[in-house]
């Protein structure tokens, strides 16, 4: 049964584990700095599909079904899907995940869909209404671009502030058993709204909801962000991971060297021209998936709070001049189901 601490935060006294997770991406992501930690990279951007959306779809489908593979179940096992995308109506996730057959939970959560299923899938799993779940999300530099930004051919020039939407999938299974990493703690993330009407300027709209997050989890729990080997923001970028340090400085929560971003891990920005960072659901679930829980997994890390963040905006009501509302979810995860939280290496 999971268990209150605080006004905010959940703790879970079974905390679900994550049996078995897996990664795609595309041609920019392989050659980025985690390239090696994808289980699949598809140099074909089309995905062998005959429109970007089919794309999308085709890397939900893929990455479900890879990590099935991986943790040597059939689809009739699970009994629930948790996922999102960045589409109208969630169409990536709908398309991709209906020939599985598992029952679906639709989520919308903007780049914070990954932290959102897992934190749902995990509720689920204690709850005792399910005994296994996926959890997963994709985003497309090309259906990004074409439904909230401009069309590829227009060709339009991006301000520094622009982050790059990652062609990427991550998917994780959960399930009651004994194999780590686990996760032990999640906060269910509050909307917050910096005023920022630009766009092309997410990481900054993001911040404080990832600030107001990780506060909240802070104080609820009396730990300090030192006490994790990591506290990995997604997709906050560079200007965003800049307001996060300094809003967190003004609660009392200094971030120090213990700070990382997806968005800022996934791509080199001195070799790559992504302006601000990465972003989009599929960079901090690829993160995750490919690179951050095989480190829980072999202990390498030992507690990690993962804090996806998401924009919840539309074209339509920003082409009106509204700003665009910021949300973000906090996973706890640790190698150990239990246990005190000790200072961490960083």
């Amino acid at each position: 049964m999971a268990l209150r601490k605080g006004r905010h935060t959940i703790l879970f006294e079974t905390p679900p584990s994550l049996r078995a997770f897996a990664a795609i991406g595309s041609d920019m992501e392989a050659q980025g700095p985690l390239g090696q930690c994808f289980d699949l990279i598809e140099r074909d951007a089309y995905f062998g599909q005959d429109s970007w959306e089919r794309a999308e779809s085709q890397m939900q489908e893929r990455v479900v079904r890879r990590v099935l593979e991986k943790a040597q179940l059939p689809p009739s096992q699970v009994q629930g899907a948790f996922a999102g995308d960045l589409l109208n109506q969630c169409v990536g996730s709908t398309y991709g995940l209906r020939g599985l057959g598992v029952p679906y939970v639709g989520l919308f959560g903007a780049c914070s869909t990954m932290a959102e299923a897992l934190v749902a899938a995990a509720v689920f799993l204690e709850a005792g209404a399910m005994e296994r779940a996926v959890a997963c999300t994709s985003s497309h530099f090309c259906t990004a671009e074409r439904q909230f930004r401009y069309p590829l051919e227009y060709g339009g020039q991006r301000p520094p502030t622009a982050q790059w939407t990652a062609t990427a999938a991550g998917a994780a299974l959960l399930d009651r058993g004994e194999r780590p990493p686990f996760i032990r703690g999640a906060v269910v993330g509050a909307i917050r709204d910096l005023g920022i009407t630009d766009a092309a300027n997410m990481g900054a709209a993001m911040a404080p909801a990832a600030a107001d997050t990780l506060a909240r989890f802070f104080a609820d729990t009396g730990l300090r962000p030192q006490q994790f080997d990591l506290v990995v923001t997604g997709d906050l970028g560079l200007v965003g991971s800049r307001l996060l340090r300094q809003l967190l400085e003004e609660e009392g929560f200094p971030l120090d060297r213990c700070h990382a971003d997806c968005g800022l891990m996934l791509y080199d920005r001195q070799k790559q021209d992504v302006h601000a960072g990465g972003s989009g659901c599929g960079c901090s679930a690829a993160v995750l998936c490919g690179h951050l829980l095989p480190l829980l997994r072999q202990g390498t890390l030992q507690n990690l709070l993962f804090v996806a963040t998401g924009a919840l905006m539309s074209p339509t009501v920003v082409q009106q001049g509204e700003s665009i509302p910021g949300i973000a979810h906090l996973v706890w995860l640790s190698h150990k189901k239990s246990g005190e939280v000790a200072s961490c290496r960083c």
